[in-house]
């Protein structure tokens, strides 16, 4: 760390409505359930609150990683050495008319379920996808024909640089597949986002949702922890029938896995560390270039220490 330790976990715990956790372990944050301490685990209760932990972080020249909910990500045996700021706490929804505005915290389960109550249609798709809002705006997330793209009006950042919040519309995300401009622009910290739906009928929105909710639990591991898909589509293949048509489904490395149940998933059989994973995603990919000359690209994001 760059700067004084104690004066910074000094001047950190004067802050209000926060939570701090210290030599916290990343497995209990992660939908991994993998990853060691990090030296400070900070949860805002608001987006003010996380500027001003941000502020903080820049003034004291911290290592500092915001994340969501911990899932699509692997971090490190080691841990992180610095500030890991979860935006969980940050879970507010709203409604107004046809228009939903969620904090960056919030659930892509909670989004859908208030758009349903609301009989409000366009967020079926994101129901049982275990991330949060900021982070789904982040990497474009997306399932079964739908897309946040689809349905994002603006989003509001900080810009840790000018610590000025800004509003974001349209195209200025910059959409593609698993991408958007946030991913080149990490000093840029997703604190909210509005979605345009259009009115439905609420029956016929939920019984949507239980239906793609019971073919995410018939075909995927949902009993096993993990980051979800491991890697990106390969632009008109099918990653995970190439893994399978490669008879790599089952195949282990430590803990970690390759689902017997959907082989575009890596999951954690239990004790699997970071450098498991991370040597079954080569092998993978390895195989793959072997068999198809073809590089398949990661989906989930490793952190390292």
């Amino acid at each position: 760390m760059a700067t004084d330790a104690k004066l910074f976990q000094n001047d950190l715990e004067q802050l209000q409505n926060i939570s701090i956790r210290y030599d916290e372990p990343m497995a209990l944050h992660t939908t991994f359930h993998i990853g060691g301490p990090a030296d400070f685990y900070v949860e805002p209760q608001s987006a003010d609150a996380l500027r001003r932990v941000l502020r903080l972080t820049k003034k004291h020249n911290v290592k500092t990683q915001v994340i969501g909910r911990g899932s699509n990500i692997l971090i490190a045996d080691a841990g992180f050495h610095g500030v890991i700021v979860s935006t969980s706490s940050m879970k507010q929804i709203t409604v107004l008319e046809n228009v939903i505005t969620a904090e960056a915290g919030a659930t892509l389960t909670a989004l859908a379920k208030t758009a349903c109550d609301h009989a409000l249609t366009g967020l079926q798709f994101s129901n049982g996808i275990p991330g949060s809002v900021g982070g789904a705006v982040f990497m474009n997330a997306g399932a079964y024909d739908g897309e946040i793209s689809e349905v994002l009006t603006e989003s509001t950042y900080y810009d840790r640089e000018s610590g000025e919040v800004i509003s974001l519309s349209g195209d200025g995300h910059r959409f593609d597949y698993r991408n958007s401009i946030y991913r080149t622009h990490p000093e840029w910290i997703i604190l909210s986002a509005r979605f345009a739906l259009l009115p439905g009928d609420e029956n016929a929105i939920r019984r949507e949702m239980e239906e793609l909710m019971r073919r995410r639990i018939e075909k995927q591991p949902l009993e096993y922890p993990s980051a979800g898909s491991t890697f990106k589509r390969y632009p008109g293949r099918y990653t995970a029938k190439m893994i399978d048509e490669a008879g790599l489904k089952g195949c282990t490395v430590g803990g970690a896995q390759v689902s017997e149940k959907h082989a575009g998933f890596i999951i954690n059989r239990g004790g699997a560390t970071a450098g498991d994973v991370l040597s079954l995603i080569d092998k993978i990919q390895k195989e793959i270039y072997r068999l198809h000359k073809i590089e398949i690209e990661p989906e989930v994001i490793y952190i390292p220490e």
